[in-house]
């Protein structure tokens, strides 16, 4: 078998599993249903996000306009 052929077969073999993959992590996905800790971590995650905004906000303001401008 030549060296092309091998590769090829590898390359097959590697598309075959990473679709097999795929499909399994879709299949999970349609089944779990989010949780009340998951939604509880997602509105946490959205207030940090909020808070760390307005501290990004207050320090470019107080750069741009602060008392040593």
């Amino acid at each position: 078998m030549s060296s092309t052929s091998k590769a090829w077969m590898v390359a097959a073999s590697i598309g075959a599993v990473e679709a097999l993959k795929d499909q399994l992590s879709i299949s999970q996905a349609k089944t779990l249903a989010p949780s009340s800790a998951a939604v509880a971590s997602s509105s946490k995650l959205k207030q940090e996000a909020q808070t760390s905004e307005e501290s990004l906000r207050k320090v470019m303001y107080l750069s741009c306009w602060g008392p040593y401008s």
